[in-house]
């Protein structure tokens, strides 16, 4: 046997071990499993470098730490929550938060997305308007400001943030930064010198303890978050960079969707920042003090749940919250996404939704940002074209909401994209809201979306040259991973 030989057979060898280890640690998700052992047998060896790098199971590990915030009987809004939904005893101010009492219970008691219905609430569709709006409220904090993006880029709009985040901490208000340390990955420690100089922090999500090799890097953090002075919350789909003011060439105007929070809601979103800003820091842990949740006069009567989903989470929450409102829709739903790779439950809803005359509507970018993740999502998009569904190609800029509504009675809008990652990989957030004056804000703003789209329709979608509908079969068998 000579020494070629010998190492094929090693290599095969040691191919069947990998793939045994890849189906028992992904016997719960077939399709992960698949597309994992597609990758194994295309590239060995190579494709078992990846799954450690891009397959970590996170399934139930304690990432994040309650027990200050229980110490300190925060959680007794929620046990009080918890106890009058289970006796049927709770009071609903709105009418839209009592007609859809069964998804606010499946968060509360699977999520503890406690509702608050004492919100007033600002759309914002435009990033230089988002970011005028944010900048002015930062100026005006007094107490804290309490920052977290997946992107903060090194370029004009992100030296402003962080100029801006300077001049704050000089004044005695405590900043503190939080970023993912693959979306951020252009940051170093010469971009925030003058932050912490000034008394602000910075912390990185899942940092790397290895220059360049990070074996958590598949797992990311892309939670968009501020809090201001505990009053003010801000939840979407913008990060910080040029790209999201349009001001980059390949995309054009970026479209996307974010809210401004005041009322109780807020203290859901500071929990959030609160339990990812412990988790990434174990130096300046925050620790509960009154002023974090100071007492919020009534603003407006918007219910809202603020909901988390990530890798660590037993189930998939914002996804079963999709799920739930495409299956309660009676004559409507809107979905604006940038990524469209459904699994196999989200995509039979909306066909079925579609099949049983609920109006569908989806709208996509017509270019593409991930290429595979491009070609997946147009070959996920013809199975709704064949039942029915309106398709619309945004061909303004680029568009990156992550917007649900339905029935124009609620709606979700937050960091979570209709795809696999954002339901299994990342960490999420999303802002659900139960109120008809924003769901029918948001579906106005979609049929003025409509102005500058294309209709795909079947015709059109059936076109596709040979070459484009192989790439989005290689990209669908790789969809769950993707």
């Amino acid at each position: 046997m000579n020494i070629t030989t010998w190492l094929l057979g090693l290599i095969i060898f040691l191919n069947i071990v990998f793939a045994f280890v890849v189906i028992f640690q992904e016997r719960r998700d077939v399709g992960a499993t698949w597309a994992w052992l597609l990758v194994l047998l295309l590239i060995p060896i190579a494709g078992f470098l990846l799954y450690l790098f891009f397959a970590q199971n996170f399934r139930r590990k304690k990432l994040f730490y309650w027990d200050d915030i229980k110490k300190r009987g925060l959680d007794r809004g929620l046990k009080s929550q918890v106890s009058q939904f289970r006796s049927q005893q709770f009071q609903f101010r709105n009418y839209s938060s009592a007609l859809y009492k069964d998804l606010i219970t499946m968060n509360l008691l699977n999520n503890q997305a406690v509702l608050s219905e004492d919100n007033q609430v600002k759309i914002y569709t435009d990033g230089k308007e988002k970011f005028a709006a944010l900048f002015r409220d930062i100026e005006e904090a007094t107490d804290f400001i309490h920052v977290q993006y997946y992107i903060i880029q090194k370029d004009n709009l992100g030296r402003q943030l962080m100029e801006l985040l300077t001049k704050k901490a000089k004044e005695g208000v405590k900043v503190r930064v939080l970023y993912d340390e693959l979306g951020s990955r252009r940051i170093n420690k010469k971009f925030l010198k003058d932050l912490r100089d000034a008394g602000g922090q910075a912390e990185a999500f899942f940092p790397s303890k290895f220059r360049l090799i990070n074996i958590r890097l598949n797992y990311r953090n892309h939670r968009k978050l501020v809090i201001i002075d505990g009053k003010i919350g801000y939840v979407g789909g913008f990060n910080v960079g040029d790209e999201y003011l349009g001001l980059d060439p390949k995309f054009g105007y970026w479209r996307d969707t974010h809210l401004r929070i005041e009322g109780t809601a807020v203290y859901s979103i500071q929990t959030r920042f609160i339990l990812d800003w412990n988790q990434a820091s174990h130096i300046h842990d925050i620790t509960y003090f009154p002023s974090l949740f100071p007492h919020i006069p009534a603003k407006g009567d918007v219910g809202i749940q603020i909901v988390t989903s990530g890798p660590e989470s037993e189930y998939e929450h914002i996804k079963n919250g999709y799920l739930k409102m495409i299956t309660s829709a009676r004559t409507s739903i809107y979905i604006q996404t940038p990524y469209f790779i459904p699994d196999a439950s989200v995509l039979d809803a909306l066909k079925v939704a579609s099949l049983s005359g609920v109006e569908v509507n989806i709208m996509i970018p017509d270019k593409p940002d991930h290429m595979f993740v491009y070609w997946a999502t147009l070959s996920y998009i013809g199975e709704l074209l064949k039942a029915g569904a309106n398709v619309y190609l945004y061909s303004n800029g680029f568009i990156h909401a992550k917007t649900l509504v339905v029935d124009e009675e609620i709606a979700s809008v937050g960091t979570a994209n209709v795809d696999f990652r954002s339901f299994k990989l990342n960490f999420e957030v999303n802002a659900f809201v139960y109120d008809e004056g924003i769901a029918q804000q948001l579906s106005h703003e979609f049929r003025q979306d409509i102005s500058v789209s294309t209709l795909l329709t079947m015709e059109k979608y059936l076109e596709r040259s040979r070459w484009i509908r192989i790439k989005e079969s290689i990209s669908r068998l790789l969809s769950p991973i993707l």
